[in-house]
């Protein structure tokens, strides 16, 4: 009996090496649609359920990819622990479990289970069969590493099979069926060989009808402020002073094109008092800048944009960590973070310059902290993994910066930042924090991003 199945998740792992009791590493479990076949290709049992979201929130990122809300889910899913056991009961009869890409899915369950307290290891026992693999030679697809083909997409394998794509991918149900079609096709191809399958000419496989899947995809209805303001708003904001603090040079390298010069003349020609530079990973522009802008008669605040990570030690998992915009409050502020820009280049890089937190909480002094863009902790937890993380993540923040933290509103007409901004002004009421704007700039004047 060969078991294929695929799940969809609250997102990814960060490190899909980790262990499955690493739970806190592992996704969560939202969708798990299965088949189970006999040798001969024949549907012997089919399931497929939406899992009842307890003790955590599917976030903005997932919900695009396979349309199940938190909402959703809490109203048409079942319990983990009642899914997992209709599953196990067809999981008992197979000698093999398949899928596209097996490793995850079996990844996810396996953590699944340790929560439930259950047994794994029968679970992780079972063989498995997946069609990434047995389909990589098949499709030939160049370029992948050290010369060898490229693994092939569910769709590509589709595609090479049978001659066309198939709908509604990411889905579970659907992404089953597809795998289902793929792993018999590869069989009659004589590309597959296990004990327990018929001779290639002897596989009957046909497609079961999905009538009654759980497919249905949310629409999600995000209202984008585009900003602009009322006449009103913007008459009484005419003389309120803005400064741009989330600002990189030609220092992000490959990023902007800004140079030091042209960031100070235009903050004096639209007024500004002052200005701050955050570039990624390094303070190159600190000694041009600060004299630019004292020659221009206006305050130059120097910053960085940090690649904050767990351990910038380990070297053996890449983790570019999490863009961090952090201020130099004064003099001391400053040489803390040139402290903190050389440790992420000496001790640090590993494809990018990083910190981790305990070197940030080290050289804390006079520092001003932001949540930052939609790459940083906290956006990108609330958009990936969960508002429970998020704010778990924000109140740490908080608790060891103070007055000294501060949330980041971006706003350029992307649903991302709508979700961010909206969650970020909650745990600001709740958590007595404050924010600021920002554009996060790449370019010193609008025309200059089409030129």
């Amino acid at each position: 009996m060969f078991l294929i199945y695929d799940t969809e998740t609250t997102g990814l792992p960060q490190n899909y090496n980790a262990p499955i009791t690493d739970t806190d590493n592992w996704p969560r479990l939202v969708q798990l649609a299965w088949q189970l076949h006999d040798g001969s290709g024949k549907l012997v049992s089919r399931g497929n359920h939406i899992v009842k979201p307890e003790g955590f929130t599917i976030p903005f990122n997932s919900v695009k990819v396979h349309g199940i809300t938190t909402e959703r889910a809490t109203e048409e899913g079942m319990e983990l622990a009642e899914v997992m056991a209709i599953f196990q009961a067809d999981l008992d009869r197979a000698t093999h479990v398949v899928g596209h890409n097996i490793e995850f899915d079996i990844n996810v369950l396996g953590s699944e289970l340790v929560r439930l307290g259950a047994d794994t290891e029968a679970f992780m026992a079972k063989a498995s069969i997946d069609t990434k693999e047995e389909g990589t030679d098949f499709c030939a697809i160049p370029g992948g590493k050290g010369g060898r083909f490229k693994w092939p997409t569910l769709t590509q394998l589709h595609e090479k099979l049978f001659g066309e794509g198939f709908g509604d991918a990411h889905d579970a149900a659907y992404d089953v069926d597809a795998t289902s079609r793929c792993f018999f096709g590869l069989v009659k191809a004589g590309v597959v060989e296990r004990e327990g399958l018929l001779a290639p000419n002897e596989i009957t496989y046909e497609a079961p009808k999905l009538e009654k899947a759980n497919f249905a995809v949310a629409d999600i209805e995000i209202e984008v402020d585009q900003g602009g303001g009322s006449k009103a708003q913007i008459e009484a904001l005419k003389d309120e002073n803005f400064i741009h603090l989330h600002v990189h040079s030609q220092f992000s390298i490959l990023q902007s094109t800004s140079n030091v010069n042209s960031i100070v003349n235009h903050a004096v020609e639209v007024g500004m008092p002052a200005i701050a530079i955050t570039d990624h990973g390094n303070m190159m522009h600190a000694f041009s800048f600060v004299r630019a802008a004292k020659n221009a008669g206006i305050k130059a605040i120097v910053g960085c944009e940090f690649n904050l990570c767990q351990d910038h030690a380990n070297k053996k998992v890449k983790d570019d960590g999490f863009q961090t915009t952090i201020l130099a409050k004064n003099k001391k502020g400053y040489h803390n973070l040139a402290k903190l820009s050389s440790l992420a280049y000496m001790d640090g890089f590993y494809y990018v310059p990083r910190i981790d937190r305990e070197q940030l909480l080290e050289f804390k002094d006079d520092l001003i902290v932001f949540t930052g863009g939609l790459w940083g902790e906290v956006p990108s937890l609330i958009l990936n993994v969960g508002e429970a993380q998020a704010e778990e993540a924000f109140v740490w923040y908080k608790e060891h910066f103070g007055d000294n933290f501060y949330a980041e509103l971006n706003r350029h007409g992307l649903e991302e930042e709508q979700v961010v901004n909206d969650t970020l002004l909650r745990f600001c009421e709740k958590h007595g924090v404050r924010y600021v704007a920002a554009n996060n700039t790449y370019y010193t004047k609008k025309e200059d991003a089409s030129s």
